[in-house]
């Protein structure tokens, strides 16, 4: 799938690091490093504008190394992007650990993931169908 991208960062266009990687990174493009505190949050610009096709969507996603080290996540994750979005793509970061974080011109701030998805159609109905499960959830299913 081919997909249009204006690339107005000073860094090069997101690329899959390995054969089955599923995301590629995204990097901060900042004039100057931005001063993450303890639960603070910020959007960070990348410079990349792009054009999806009806039907794909591209998802913001946190890079595991950062929250898992460093307690950086993108707050609203996945962050959808959708087909008809034009505007420079923004990464909302937030800093869930006691430190403060130190984002830098280029560091690799999360990844996106360009997926396809459907369109439903609701059917308003009385009634659904029985299953086994039923109206359980939250860890329902999981082992007692």
């Amino acid at each position: 799938m081919k997909i249009k991208i204006i690339n107005k960062s000073s860094h090069d266009v997101p690329h899959y690091e390995t054969l089955a990687s599923a995301g590629m990174d995204l990097r901060a493009n900042i004039s100057e490093a931005i001063v993450l505190k303890p639960l603070e949050r910020s959007i960070v610009r990348t410079g990349l504008f792009i054009e999806l096709p009806v039907g794909i969507e591209a998802q913001v996603r946190p890079r595991s190394g950062l929250a898992a080290k460093k307690g950086i996540t993108v707050l609203n994750a996945p962050g959808t992007i959708d087909a008809d979005y034009r505007g420079e793509i923004g990464v909302i970061l937030v800093n869930l650990s006691n430190e403060d974080f130190i984002i830098q011109n280029g560091e690799r701030i999360a990844q996106l993931i360009i997926a396809k998805h459907e369109r439903a159609e609701w059917v308003e109905v009385e009634a659904l169908s029985e299953t086994d499960r039923g109206e359980g959830g939250f860890g329902s299913t999981g082992v007692k």
